[in-house]
């Protein structure tokens, strides 16, 4: 093994133009570590506002800086006290810097990859499966329920309407006019976003809860739609503070259980369904321009 790995990196903020493809030092694992070899990294919009500085100086932290967090590879190099995994284990989850062909990752932060799963297949469930769960949990939905999706095409919007579904709600989403159909065969009842949004809802029936996955201003509409603050949250909306909206962000306390080894079963056994759209990676600010203009369907994935 080279002593040195590929990583996308960046060194300011600014466009996909400040992403190059450099070399590292391969890192050793320390406690509760592993060192893995990737073979795909998720695309996430979080990566590339940090990049573009939205959440100001303080992220990424250092420079030079690589980008992602959802991660599936093989185990090459355990740290000391690691024994839930061992070398050659293939497995997926989050690891930071994971635009990379090496990445280190935390033992708590991985499951292992069913072999039913392709790399890209596994690549992109971290992000959608635990923020999906975390938001369902914090809307205290039942089952009988009406929740409403702004952005229901993305891949949290997609993974949170499957589980919603599956738990007896009916799921309002909404997205762009060609992913109608595809949010119609996820048993969605989609709606266009924009202006005529509150009218159009209106029409379909009541709205118990809603969850802000588009982050594009949509929230005074669900606040309207569901009759006040109490259960709108948004993953998206920097702003929602002002609005007296929940903001939530993925705090520890915030987290389920087990969340991503359930929704991973779901996926490999046939019962969550995410599309993946894939760029190698020396593409990555390729794939960020993309989820950058909002109107990804699914999950958009490296190849490493």
């Amino acid at each position: 093994m080279s002593d040195t790995y590929r990583a996308v990196e960046y060194s300011q903020h600014g466009d996909s133009s400040v992403l190059t493809v450099g070399e590292r030092p391969v890192p050793e694992p320390g406690p509760g570590q592993v060192r893995l070899a990737v073979r795909a990294a998720g695309v996430n919009p979080f990566d590339w506002k940090v990049r573009k500085g939205l959440f100001g100086p303080s992220m990424p932290g250092k420079f030079p800086a690589v980008p992602g967090s959802d991660v599936a590879g093989v185990v090459e190099a355990v740290g000391p006290e690691v024994t839930a995994f061992a070398v050659g284990d293939e497995v997926l989850g989050a690891a930071s810097g994971s635009y990379a062909e090496r990445a280190l990752a935390s033992v708590g932060n991985l499951v292992p990859k069913p072999a039913t799963l392709s790399w890209a297949a596994a690549a992109a469930l971290n992000t959608g499966v635990t923020t999906a769960y975390r938001a369902l949990a914090l809307l205290n939905l039942a089952a009988g329920e009406t929740l409403l999706i702004d952005g229901a095409a993305g891949t949290v919007g997609t993974v949170a309407a499957q589980i919603a579904i599956a738990r007896g709600l009916t799921v309002i989403g909404t997205a762009s006019a060609r992913n109608h159909e595809y949010l119609r065969s996820l048993g969605v009842i989609p709606v266009l976003y924009g202006a005529g949004l509150i009218d159009e809802v209106d029409a379909i029936g009541q709205v118990d809860a809603a969850l802000d996955a588009s982050g594009r201003g949509g929230l005074p509409a669900l606040i309207e739609l569901t009759g006040g603050t109490e259960r709108v949250i948004t993953i998206a909306d920097g702003n929602a503070g002002s609005l007296g909206v929940r903001f939530t962000s993925g705090s520890a306390e915030e987290q389920v259980p087990g969340a991503l080894a359930e929704g991973v079963a779901l996926a490999a056994a046939g019962k969550l369904k995410l599309p993946v759209a894939t760029y190698p990676l020396v593409e990555a600010a390729e794939a960020q321009d993309e989820s950058e203009e909002g109107h990804v369907r699914g999950k958009l994935v490296l190849l490493v």
